[in-house]
C-alpha cells in the first residue's frame, strides 16, 4: 500500500514541509483546500471577528473544502499535515478527515508553529477518524531538513 501527504496551508509554510516529506517518503501528495480561499484578514487571530477566530471558537464548524480526494483506498498510511490554530488543528482537518472511512489506516498529523507545540491536536480530531490508528504527531520548523523530516517519517 502507498502512503499518501494531506495537507492544509494558509501562508505557504506548511506547503513547503509537506513537499519534502512527500517527497522524502515517496509518497503521493493532496492539498486540502478550503471552498473560500483565507485572506489575511481572515487569518488575524488578534481579531475575535476573523473568520479563524470564530472557526476556532466553534469547534464544531466545518469549512467546505474546494477538492475531494478520489481513492483513500489506495493509501494505509496518512500523513495530515496543517499550521496549529489555537493549540489545534484548523477545523478544515476535521472537514477532511469525516469524509472517509479510516478503519485500519494509520494517521499522522504532523504541523508547523511558530512556536505551539501540538497541544490537544489528537484529542480533537479522534472522533474525525474513527477506526484509525491515530499517532501522535510532531510540529516541525519551517525550513527542517529533508533528512529529519524522513528519519521522522519513516517510523510509520
Amino acid at each position: 500500500m502507498k502512503k499518501l501527504v494531506a495537507y492544509f496551508s494558509a501562508t505557504g509554510t506548511t506547503r513547503e514541509l509537506a513537499k519534502e516529506l512527500a517527497k522524502s517518503i515517496n509518497a503521493d501528495i493532496f492539498e486540502i483546500m478550503p471552498k473560500e480561499k483565507y485572506t489575511t484578514q481572515d487569518l488575524d487571530w488578534t481579531d475575535k471577528n476573523s473568520r479563524s477566530s470564530k472557526e476556532m471558537s466553534d469547534l464544531t464548524s466545518r469549512p467546505e473544502i474546494d477538492n475531494n480526494l478520489l481513492n483513500i483506498d489506495d493509501y494505509d498510511t496518512v500523513f495530515v499535515g496543517f499550521p496549529i490554530w489555537w493549540y489545534v488543528a484548523p477545523t478544515i482537518i476535521n472537514t477532511f478527515l469525516e469524509q472517509y472511512n479510516w478503519e485500519g489506516k494509520t494517521i499522522v498529523p504532523f504541523a508547523t508553529s511558530g512556536g505551539s507545540g501540538m497541544g490537544n491536536t489528537n484529542q480533537h480530531l479522534k472522533n474525525s477518524c474513527k477506526g484509525a490508528n491515530l499517532v501522535e504527531g510532531k510540529r516541525f520548523e519551517a525550513g527542517t531538513s529533508i533528512a529529519e523530516l524522513k528519519e521522522w517519517a519513516e517510523k510509520f
